[in-house]
C-alpha cells in the first residue's frame, strides 16, 4: 500500500488561499458520448490506483474524458482540489477527519481495496518483540497510516504506542534506515518489504495486514476523494466518475491480463510489479491488495445490502471512528468529527438509484 504522509500542520491557510483564487462558478453541461465531459484525476504511482488507465484506455464511460495525472505528493493533489483545479484522488483513507480539522474542501466518497498482506511490520535483528523497541526508532511515515498501524501493533503486544520513536522517512530511505542498523523497526509495504528481508539477514515479520485484526477492520487501505465544487456542481459527473471506476476494476476482473498491462503500461511500471500488488488472475485473493467491485465497496460504504468481504456493512463508518480516535491521540486533530464531515455517500446513492 502506498501510504504518503499527511504531515502536520496542512498548511491549511495556504490551501484556503488557493480555493478563494478560483471560485467562478462551473456549469454542468450535459454529458454524452458525442459530448464527453473532462474530468480531471490524480493518483499515485502505485498499481492500487492505477484503474483509472483501465477506464480510459477501453473507453468504459464514453461520457466521460478522464484527464489523469500522476501527482506523487498529496499536499498538491488535495491544494489543487481545493483550488478547483483537480476534480478526484486516489489515495489512503486516513485523510478524511485531517481535512475535517482543517476545514479543507475534500471528501471520500468510496473506500476502493484493503491492504490484502503488502503491509508489513519488520523487526531489526536482535529485536524480538515489541517490548525490545521501547525509548528505539521505528520507521514509518508519520501523520499516515503506518503510523497508527505501528501504535496499534504496539499496544496489541503491550507497548504504549508513545514508547518508541517515530522516525519519518519515504520507503527507500526507510528501507536504508533498517538495513544500516539506525531503526530497530519498520511499517513497509512491497516490494519494500521483501527488500529489507533480503538484505538484512535476521529481520523478521511480525505483522501483515492480512492478520486477523487488520482484516476485519480494513484499517489499512485506499479510497476516491472528490472536491467539494465536483461534489457540489458536477454531481452527474460524479456520478459517472464512479460508475467509470468500478467499470474498470469489472474490465480487470474478467480480462486481468489485459488489465494489468494497461496499468503497468499508464505508471511506467514492470509488469511483474504491478501483478505482485493487484494480483495476475482477477479474483482480487491472490496479489497484495484486494480490489473491491462495485458490490463490495457499496456493501462497505453502507450503501447497498449484504456483508462485505471485509468487516461488517457500513464498516466505513467504524473505520472513520478509529482513524479519528488514533489522530487525536498522536495530535494531528483535536476532537471527534462526525463521519459525514469527511464523507459524501451522494454519488454512490446515485449510481445505485440509477440501476448500475
Amino acid at each position: 500500500m502506498k501510504h504518503i504522509p499527511y504531515l502536520v500542520p496542512l498548511l491549511a491557510g495556504a490551501w484556503l488561499s488557493l480555493a478563494s483564487c478560483s471560485k467562478k462558478e462551473e456549469a454542468t453541461a450535459a454529458a454524452s458520448p458525442s459530448k464527453p465531459q473532462t474530468v480531471k484525476i490524480s493518483l499515485f504511482s502505485w498499481p492500487g490506483y492505477a484503474f483509472w488507465y483501465i477506464a480510459k484506455e477501453k473507453n468504459l464511460v464514453p461520457e466521460l474524458d478522464l484527464d489523469i495525472v500522476i501527482i506523487e505528493d498529496p499536499y498538491e493533489s488535495f491544494a489543487q482540489m481545493a483550488a478547483g483545479k483537480l476534480d478526484v484522488t486516489s489515495s489512503t483513507v486516513e485523510y478524511g477527519p485531517v481535512a475535517a480539522e482543517k476545514n479543507v474542501p475534500v471528501k471520500l466518497v468510496t473506500y476502493t481495496n484493503p491492504s490484502y498482506g503488502t503491509d508489513k511490520i519488520i523487526l531489526a535483528p536482535g529485536i524480538n518483540s515489541a517490548a525490545d523497541l521501547k525509548g528505539k526508532e521505528v520507521a514509518v511515515l508519520e501523520g499516515g497510516l503506518t503510523q497508527i498501524y505501528m501504535g496499534i501493533w504496539l499496544e496489541e503486544n503491550g507497548v504504549k504506542f508513545d514508547e518508541v520513536k517515530y522516525t519519518n522517512v519515504i520507503m527507500d530511505d526507510a528501507v536504508a534506515a533498517m538495513v544500516s542498523g539506525k531503526v530497530a523497526a519498520g511499517e513497509f509495504w512491497e516490494p519494500f518489504g521483501g527488500k529489507v528481508l533480503a538484505s538484512l539477514p535476521g529481520s523478521k515479520v511480525v505483522a501483515t495486514s492480512k492478520d486477523p485484526y487488520f482484516k476485519k477492520t480494513a484499517l489499512l487501505g485506499d479510497g476516491m476523494y472528490m472536491s467539494g465544487s465536483f461534489l457540489e456542481k458536477k454531481p452527474e459527473l460524479a456520478k459517472l466518475t464512479l460508475k467509470a471506476y468500478f467499470a474498470a476494476v469489472k474490465y480487470w476482473k474478467e480480462n486481468p491480463v489485459e488489465a494489468n498491462a494497461i496499468m503497468a503500461k499508464g505508471l511506467s511500471f514492470k509488469n511483474e510489479d504491478v501483478v505482485t500488488v493487484i494480483g495476475k488472475d482477477g479474483s482480487a485473493t491472490d496479489g497484495g491488495i484486494y480490489p473491491f467491485n462495485y458490490e463490495e465497496a457499496g456493501r462497505f460504504m453502507g450503501v447497498l445490502e449484504g456483508e462485505p468481504p471485509f468487516g461488517a456493512n457500513n464498516e466505513i463508518s467504524r473505520h472513520w471512528k478509529l482513524t479519528n480516535d488514533w489522530w487525536i491521540k498522536f495530535g494531528v486533530v483535536k476532537k471527534d468529527y462526525p463521519m459525514e464531515a469527511g464523507v459524501d455517500l451522494a454519488p454512490f446513492k446515485a449510481l445505485k438509484a440509477s440501476g448500475f
